[in-house]
């Protein structure tokens, strides 16, 4: 009997995830998904693109560390997610600033990316002190 590997889309929503891989690739996702809802205007376009970038550069950086070479490259790309996790914030309280009407639906969205920044703060002091 084969055992059937579920997609990213069908883990329960209520599981708390503890593959940071897949949390950083599901939360790139999300950035993804918040950003088109966003209108285009000269204001958001700006917005919505660094936004876009910092969103999907932490799950890029994780997969970075996660291959390091050394651990001075493991502890270097944690902190590049740690900065891209806390700048996704920013990014997301300009944009909300922008369209107001997105405010609800921002609120989990900055929440996991906060999670994220204590997350990779927390890797990140570990590996500078072992």
């Amino acid at each position: 009997m084969s055992k059937k590997i579920p997609r990213d889309d069908e883990y329960k929503e209520d599981k708390k995830e503890y593959d940071l891989e897949e949390r950083t690739a599901r939360f790139g996702k999300s950035v993804i998904a918040f950003a088109k809802k966003a209108p285009k205007s000269p204001v958001t376009i700006s917005l919505i693109s660094q936004l876009v970038r910092a969103g999907t550069s932490v799950g890029a950086n994780y997969c970075e560390a996660d291959d390091g070479v050394s651990k001075r490259d493991f502890r270097n790309k944690i902190g590049i997610c740690k900065k891209e996790a806390r700048e996704t914030k920013h990014w997301i309280r300009m944009v909300v600033a922008a369209v107001p009407e997105l405010k609800d639906e921002a609120r989990p969205l900055w929440q996991e990316a906060k999670e994220l920044h204590l997350i990779f703060v927390s890797i990140f002091r570990s590996a500078g002190s072992s």
